[in-house]
């Protein structure tokens, strides 16, 4: 479960931004949207935050920035020597141009708390650090830093944090986490850290999720069938599901590909298997009546890819990160999703959702906790700035939110200028 988020230069995110899933004292909706922490020393956390602002504003670079240092976790440590690290800092000030990325994340596994973080620029990791908590006191496992001067690094380990630390420090390049490295190398003490990033960190962009995940996952009798449930409680009017499995062939490679690439791309997937998704609906007659998912709406489709992510999330207590969550769906199917996050019948795992939307149906305190809202806009130096909705201080239960969001008195709206249309050029 996620405790916080912290980046600091990355992209339009100049200065040091923290998203924090810490509930604040209000006890409005405690019983749904929030639960207890299961570590030695227990606090309130939300089971989901909603990010608004204008297009542009960085909302979705907030998400970036979790899922590039989600990536640099998990794939640095098999990058080769001299490759770059997928880090832009903020590009508008030329302090930062040069200076490194930071990331940091607090989290719970198994009722021990961490809190990992690293800096890094293009070409190198310029500094790594893990606390972990496994009582409630803080213990300093490792440290790592770029010496500039010495062109070196300097280490320090904790005695608590057993493992072959001489050999993982010496197989780090500069380009690759400790962290990543040791745990190739078989650390059992930093498998949980690396392991969160790996598997309970599900990250998914405006885009969606490709329909192959909940397609997989519809092979097997039981999650199919938790599929089809889910998308009929949406009042998708699907009665079944069918997936169709194909051996990669020769017929699913374009023509256009030259016979060379395609020999290629034949035998280095041999297992590779293809799915085809049908739904089927019933005629008036009652008969089974099947289509292409293709042929389904923006938002069935939408709503399909979701499903296998979403449903493993809440299966597994995983955290999952959606941006744009409205495009392509119904006000009311957000208000369900989010349902599903608040109720501890369908999310006993303590399962987290984050997710940006411009659905402003939701701004409201029958729905939402005051501290489950954040805002996101651009200050004059162009940099992204996030706040929560606690920082105005609103009424609990008697301000309505929508009015005062379109109102503009918690800031993250667009501002338009004039504007005309050119005149056009007179004929000579």
């Amino acid at each position: 479960m996620l405790i916080e988020f912290t980046v600091k230069n990355y992209k339009s995110i100049r200065d040091t931004q923290t998203l924090s899933m810490v509930a604040a004292s209000g006890d409005e909706l405690k019983a749904s949207n929030t639960f207890l922490s299961t570590d030695a020393t227990p606090q309130t956390l939300l089971r989901s935050a909603v990010i608004y602002g204008a297009n542009a504003s960085g909302k979705s670079t907030l998400l970036q920035a979790l899922y590039e240092m989600q990536t640099i976790v998990v794939k640095s440590a098999s990058t080769q020597s001299g490759e770059l690290l997928p880090v832009t800092p903020f590009l508008l000030d030329e302090e930062t141009a040069t200076a490194a990325t930071e990331f940091e994340v607090v989290f719970l596994v198994d009722g021990v708390r961490y809190q990992y973080g690293f800096a890094a620029t293009q070409s190198r990791i310029t500094e790594e650090w893990l606390f972990v908590s496994p009582k409630g006191r803080a213990q300093h496992w490792f440290n790592r830093e770029w010496d500039v001067e010495s062109a070196s690094y300097a280490w320090d380990f904790s005695k608590l944090f057993a493992g072959e630390k001489q050999l993982w420090q010496k197989s780090t390049r500069d380009n690759a986490l400790f962290l990543s490295t040791a745990v190739q190398l078989n650390s059992k003490a930093l498998a949980p850290v690396f392991n969160w990033f790996f598997a309970k960190l599900n990250i998914l962009g405006s885009d969606g999720v490709s329909e192959t995940f909940t397609a997989k996952m519809c092979k097997e009798a039981q999650s199919k069938a938790n599929v089809l449930a889910f998308l009929q409680a949406a009042d998708i009017d699907i009665a079944d599901l069918s997936i169709q499995v194909e051996q990669f062939s020769e017929k699913h490679v374009p023509e256009e590909i030259p016979d060379e690439i395609k020999s290629i791309l034949l035998a280095s997937h041999p297992k590779l298997e293809m799915l085809k998704v049908r739904t089927i609906h019933q005629n008036k007659q009652g008969k089974p009546i099947e289509f292409k998912l293709a042929d389904e709406s923006d938002g069935t489709r939408k709503l399909f890819d979701f499903a296998g992510p979403l449903i493993d999330t809440l299966q597994a207590g995983n955290v999952l990160l959606i941006d744009e969550l409205h495009n392509s769906l119904h006000p009311k199917l957000v208000h369900f999703l989010l349902n599903l996050l608040h109720s501890d019948i369908s999310n006993p795992n303590h399962a987290q959702l984050i997710f940006t939307t411009h659905d402003t149906a939701i701004l409201n305190q029958s729905v939402l906790r005051r501290d489950q809202i954040w805002f996101v806009e651009k200050d004059q130096a162009q940099a992204s700035q996030i706040f929560p909705l606690t920082d105005f201080h609103p009424r609990k239960g008697r301000e309505n939110l929508l009015a005062n969001y379109m109102d503009g008195r918690y800031g993250a709206l667009p501002v338009f200028g004039a504007w005309q249309l050119p005149q056009a050029a007179k004929a000579s």
